[in-house]
């Protein structure tokens, strides 16, 4: 089933991305040359790595950069970072997504500075919860919502509800999908069977009793998973996105939702990345109609923060498993959720920043990005694409369109991917370290949207020189 749906990409030991393996190489190095001389006080902190910290670093994702050793944050605002050896970068990463309305926007600013002198966490409601519930029910169109701490918590907390109101044991993820660190969803399919995803660290359970996998896009595939009558909730991205993305073909989604109904399983949309779309997320612009919805990191500008909602259906039936289960820990929820910094912060942002005026600009001038990087690929006749979900902007090195988490999977292409972002970065350019990823904010400038056109056409020109 799997090799049906799916398309090889010639592989060679000579050339990755139809760039040669010898090229990628010499691209990388001078990069590499670069940025050392670049950051001689980065080199004097972080190069042996931080004392004190595992692996040198705060968190060890902050390894994954193609760097040499990471260069140390100064300061940020808007789209533009500066680190403390005196470099401005135009931002595209933006914390990878975290940011992606921009660093510190003038309203969460200022909403943060007046919480600080009343307090920062109660466990009770602020007068901004007062009006984050009406801002949550009439922008994403559903009645009933929760916050949490990170998107990661808000899947698993709706994923326990899914499992509470169904009484069934398993969750339906798409091959290649990402919804943060839940267990469940670390897994994919390997020649037609469920298996733990690579790398997976200190995981007791057999997650592959937990799931069952499809490859996006495969209707038949999801259909017959769905008829085993076993699964509460399909979790889904409405684009596969944290890989080399992944567009849902014409009718897709609408049979995702139609079949899960059919099968009495309920569907949530995780709309942490996609909310590039426009203020009410890809969900809202293409009317997909979930019974729960999660979104995270850029909900409170910056601050730790994510919600999730669900129907008026979902929460009778979770009253009536709740009136029958004896008081104790319902494993939902952790002290600091809906702290009243991050209420302070989501309020602002919902009201002042995740404006429709802020989405014009964001895709107005992702447009004009996506084609720029279009127009260099085409000149330099590489076998790679461009694809794009609003303000999210993605270069992939490989022939497109991409079908399923399989087709993504075999077109990354790691050593030539850190080379680019390496000549990027010391170019001035910072994207996204796991994958090619740009995010276009409301802070970010046509000048910036130039630079790295300008930037991504130069290295394009170094890896294709006959």
């Amino acid at each position: 089933m799997v090799d049906s749906c799916t398309r090889a990409f010639p592989l060679s030991p000579t050339h990755l991305g139809g760039v040669s393996l010898a090229r990628i190489d010499e691209l990388f190095q001078a990069a590499w040359r670069r940025y050392v001389e670049q950051h001689p006080r980065a080199a004097q902190c972080t190069e042996r790595g931080i004392d004190g910290f595992y692996d040198g670093v705060p968190m060890h994702w902050m390894r994954d950069w193609s760097m040499p050793y990471p260069l140390v944050v100064a300061s940020a605002q808007g789209a533009r970072l500066h680190d403390t050896d005196g470099h401005e970068y135009a931002d595209f990463c933006l914390g990878d997504t975290g940011a992606m309305f921009g660093h510190s926007p003038p309203p969460v600013a200022d909403a943060i500075a007046r919480q600080v002198g009343r307090g920062l966490t109660y466990m009770l409601p602020t007068e901004d919860a007062l009006e984050i519930g009406r801002l949550l029910r009439e922008r994403f169109a559903l009645p009933h919502w929760q916050v949490a701490t990170t998107a990661t918590d808000a899947n698993r907390f709706a994923l326990r509800v899914a499992r509470a109101v169904t009484g069934r044991p398993k969750v339906l993820v798409f091959n290649g999908c990402y919804h943060g660190t839940v267990d469940e969803t670390f897994v994919r399919l390997a020649h037609g069977r469920v298996v733990h995803r690579p790398g997976l660290l200190g995981q007791a359970g057999d997650l592959p009793q937990l799931a069952r996998v499809v490859e996006f896009n495969d209707v038949d595939a999801l259909r017959a998973a769905l008829a085993h009558g076993d699964v509460a909730c399909v979790v889904t991205e409405p684009v596969l996105t944290n890989s080399c993305m992944v567009l849902p073909e014409r009718g897709f989604l609408d049979a995702v939702r139609t079949l899960a109904r059919e099968a009495g399983t309920l569907l949530l949309i995780d709309e942490t990345h996609t909310i590039s779309t426009g203020p009410g997320g890809y969900t809202r612009e293409h009317g997909l109609e979930p019974d729960l919805f999660v979104l995270g990191k850029p909900i409170a500008g910056g601050v730790p923060a994510s919600v999730w909602g669900f129907t008026g259906e979902v929460a009778r039936r979770l009253d009536a498993v709740r009136a029958r289960t004896p008081p104790g820990h319902s494993g939902i929820g952790t002290t600091l959720s809906a702290n009243a910094l991050s209420l302070a912060a989501m309020r602002a942002c919902l009201e002042h920043v995740m404006t429709p005026e802020a989405y014009a600009h964001m895709e107005r001038l992702a447009a004009v990005l996506a084609r720029g990087l279009e127009h260099t690929i085409a000149g330099h006749r590489l076998p790679w694409h461009v694809v794009r979900v609003g303000a999210r902007v993605e270069f992939v090195c490989a022939p497109g369109p991409l079908r399923n988490g399989t087709e993504a999977e075999a077109a990354h292409a790691p050593a030539l991917e850190r080379a680019i972002h390496l000549s990027l970065l010391v170019r001035g350019c910072l994207i996204a370290p796991f994958h090619n990823m740009m995010l276009v904010s409301p802070a970010t400038t046509e000048q910036q949207v130039e630079q790295l056109r300008h930037a991504f056409a130069e290295v394009a020109s170094l890896l294709a020189r006959r």
